[in-house]
């Protein structure tokens, strides 16, 4: 299991659902605290609404999955696959991701701040015009992906792989140019002016 930030421990589980199959299931509204799902097929779930707090997900396929406005608060995933998945105006707040894939995955708005993505594979992935404050994204994967207008306000992203990444209209100011890879990045001028500055470079009009 990789570390959480901070040293935070994973919130003990107090039920455990194990093997079944919910596939295509609609999930609408539904409530669940301190559950383990392990090894659960959630493929071509609907969520809408849906709330899990302080939950463990481990082997669950999320595979072409599609969550509306629904929270993963303070869970852990642990080698699930989110395969094409979509997350629109989700919260996941503290939460953490450990060995899972993510090819294709979407997400849109939302919060994502504090979540824990250290080393995750992010290549294809696509976020859009969502909060991702502090998250560790410590040693990621990002080349080719697309980060446009995230918050990374105060995100750990010491030998992150940001090549050939889009990241028009995020916040990088806490960036460190010298730790990350950043070579065929698409920024913006302003943020060519952050990043110029955080290499000691001193930025004037002509």
């Amino acid at each position: 299991m990789a570390d959480r930030a901070y040293g935070r421990q994973a919130a003990e589980t107090h039920t455990t659902v194990r093997g079944e199959d919910w596939y295509a299931k609609v999930l609408s509204g539904c409530k669940h605290e301190q559950v383990a799902f392990i090894d659960i097929d959630m493929m071509e779930t609907a969520n809408e609404g849906g709330v899990f707090t302080d939950c463990t997900f481990r082997g669950v396929r999320f595979n072409v999955s599609v969550h509306s406005s629904a929270a993963f608060v303070n869970c852990t995933f642990v080698r699930c696959n989110f395969f094409d998945s979509s997350f629109t105006g989700c919260k996941l707040t503290g939460s953490m991701f450990d060995g899972c894939t993510f090819d294709l995955l979407k997400v849109s708005k939302g919060d994502w701040s504090f979540t824990g993505l250290p080393g995750a594979d992010l290549r294809s992935t696509e976020f859009l015009d969502v909060r991702m404050r502090e998250a560790d994204l410590t040693g990621a994967r990002c080349e080719g992906a697309t980060l446009r207008r995230v918050d990374l306000s105060g995100a750990w992203l010491h030998s992150a792989n940001l090549s050939r990444c889009d990241l028009r209209g995020s916040v990088l100011e806490g960036l460190d140019p010298l730790t990350v890879q950043l070579k065929g990045a698409v920024i913006d001028p302003y943020q060519a002016v952050v990043i110029a500055t955080g290499l000691g470079l001193d930025v004037q009009d002509a």
